[in-house]
């Protein structure tokens, strides 16, 4: 049943055992007047429609979070199969069947839909041109996922990481406790996201009504007032500031090693792309513009600096 009048909104969430997926079962478990409901991947196939038709049946809601997703980048060269039924096949599917029960989906995408060559943060209405399989099959997921339910909100992100899962913040570290010395790219530019901050910015957009049910699109949130109404359509939302993968662990070292994690932090040569084997390019831009959505939602915290603190932090309670 859905909650009752004055309640929060009822949410879904698919892809619960992910890094998101993780992220937002913490942030439910920390107590708000959203009554959430998790999926993950034993309990539900995403590719399953008639699995997901049941699950929603058996779950009336306000609003999905789809962060089921094929992630693996390099993988996706000789997967592609699989990489286009998670990314693309299925969150079209996925849209056709909220938007016939009424449920407004929330679809997480990915900077590598762009190929990377503009000298400037990337905006929702530049055209994307995707370097690679996985880039590829995200993009035909967004335009499977807006043709079906044009009011649905396809949330582009960049760099997630988190205390759980396979990502750069645990890779380095690991890696950093084998080496003296990681060569790590530095010709690529972008904002790592905590998954925390992503979960808080979603269940944010979860909350807030589509355009003609609040305020009229684009139109500002009045202080201790409700927030503006949401149109359907593309937001970029990402970590700052800006950074390159080199950066990024330089920083990760040099905090673990404050929090006592490490008890040396290696040094890290410098790599351009070109010398890095990889089966599939990567965009040396992948900086997203984050504006269109803080103008509706007002600021959101996304010092990516804040997040990696409290992944150590989480890591060595742990």
């Amino acid at each position: 049943m859905r909650p009752a009048p004055g309640r929060g909104p009822h949410i879904l969430v698919t892809g619960a055992d992910g890094q998101l997926g993780r992220a937002l079962r913490a942030l439910a478990a920390h107590g708000n007047d959203a009554a959430y409901t998790f999926a993950g991947r034993a309990g539900l196939d995403v590719l399953d429609d008639g699995a997901v038709a049941r699950w929603l049946d058996a779950h009336p809601a306000d609003c999905l979070i789809n962060a089921a997703a094929y992630t693996a980048v390099d993988r996706a060269a000789s997967d592609a199969d699989a990489a286009m039924a998670l990314n693309a096949r299925a969150p079209g599917s996925l849209a056709r069947q909220c938007a016939a029960r009424g449920i407004r989906l929330l679809h997480v995408s990915t900077d590598y839909v762009f190929d990377g060559t503009l000298e400037r943060p990337y905006r929702e209405t530049d055209a994307p041109a995707p370097l690679n399989t996985y880039g590829r099959s995200k993009w035909l997921g967004e335009q499977a996922v807006l043709q079906a339910a044009p009011d649905a909100l396809v949330v582009r992100t960049s760099w997630v990481f988190s205390a759980w899962g396979g990502n750069f913040v645990r890779s380095m570290l690991r890696l950093g406790a084998q080496h003296e010395v990681l060569r790590v790219i530095d010709d690529q530019l972008g904002g790592p996201t905590w998954a925390g901050h992503l979960a808080q910015a979603l269940d944010r957009l979860a909350r807030t009504p589509p355009a003609s049910k609040g305020h009229p699109a684009g139109a500002p949130a009045a202080a201790g007032g409700p927030e503006p109404g949401i149109p359907g359509g593309l937001y970029h939302f990402a970590g700052a500031p800006w950074v390159s993968w080199r950066g990024f662990a330089q920083e990760i070292f040099a905090r673990a090693r404050v929090l006592g994690l490490i008890g040396r932090e290696p040094r890290i040569e410098p790599i351009a792309s070109r010398d890095w084997p990889s089966p599939e390019p990567r965009p040396a831009n992948s900086r997203l513009d984050g504006t269109r959505l803080e103008s509706l939602l007002g600021p959101l915290q996304r010092d990516w600096r804040e997040g990696l603190d409290q992944v150590l932090r989480d890591w060595r309670g742990g």
